[in-house]
């Protein structure tokens, strides 16, 4: 068998259009490559690790408490960062990741983040959908900054927006937060550029840039970083049972 591969790719080369044929085997390598690339190398640089991301009081300590041991814990700010493990449900059934759930605190958050971002398969941005009017901008700031991180970036990482406390008739949708932060990050895309600007004299470099020039800012400009968003309600509704379907299905699927 092989020996007779062998000889048809013998007479193809030998024929008079062996140089198209060449062209088109090359071609089809170059490509296979790169779909193995893209299907395994960056599947295999990406870590293990879930971290979860935001504003203080946000309710992402909940979150990680009800995804680590199913229950309804009372939180305080943290000074340092919690680590468990999740077991994964449905198709991927049995498989574990690891949870990382760093303090809301700017400083901290900012210090952990960078600890922890070379590990990260996913990051659970946890929003509180009551307070986001208020909040926007700064929620804005650290997303932001994520998206604009070259390792986020090189590693493809998937981010799940988490729009909490939906359980209040007052949360605002995940369409409207969404919409709200598109507007938000493409106001930063001129304020930093201009801070940069100040800052060495007039350069123009573009080092972090969100988005698409030219273009106002949706976040399916970020690609390969893939961005999603979800409703959810980490503490309950009045049966105090939690809503998090959306992200149990969202942690199966980058499992």
């Amino acid at each position: 068998m092989a020996a007779n591969v062998r000889s048809l790719i013998i007479d193809l080369f030998e024929s008079p259009d062996g140089t198209v044929y060449a062209i088109l085997i090359a071609t089809f390598i170059v490509v296979l490559t790169t779909v193995l690339y893209l299907s395994f190398g960056r599947s295999q640089s990406r870590g293990r690790s879930i971290i979860l991301v935001g504003l203080t009081d946000s309710g992402k300590t909940l979150l990680f408490s009800r995804l680590s041991s199913g229950k309804h814990v009372m939180t305080h700010t943290s000074i340092k960062e919690n680590r468990a493990q999740h077991k994964v449900t449905g198709n991927q059934s049995g498989k574990i990741l690891d949870l990382i759930d760093l303090p809301g605190h700017e400083k901290l958050r900012t210090r952990f983040l960078e600890q922890y971002k070379d590990q990260a398969r996913g990051i659970l941005f946890v929003v509180d959908s009551v307070n986001f009017p208020r909040e926007q901008r700064d929620v804005a700031e650290v997303m932001y900054d994520i998206l604009g991180d070259k390792r986020f970036s090189k590693s493809a990482v998937s981010i799940l927006v988490v729009c909490n406390k939906q359980d209040l008739t007052t949360a605002k949708s995940q369409s409207v937060i969404k919409s709200q932060l598109e507007k938000e990050i493409n106001t930063l895309r001129v304020t930093r550029a201009a801070a940069l600007q100040g800052q060495d004299g007039g350069s123009t470099t573009t080092a972090g840039y969100v988005g698409k020039k030219g273009k106002d800012f949706e976040f399916g400009h970020v690609l390969p970083i893939q961005v999603e968003f979800a409703e959810c309600s980490a503490k309950g509704h009045s049966e105090g049972e939690a809503d998090l379907d959306a992200v149990e299905k969202w942690l199966e699927k980058i499992a």
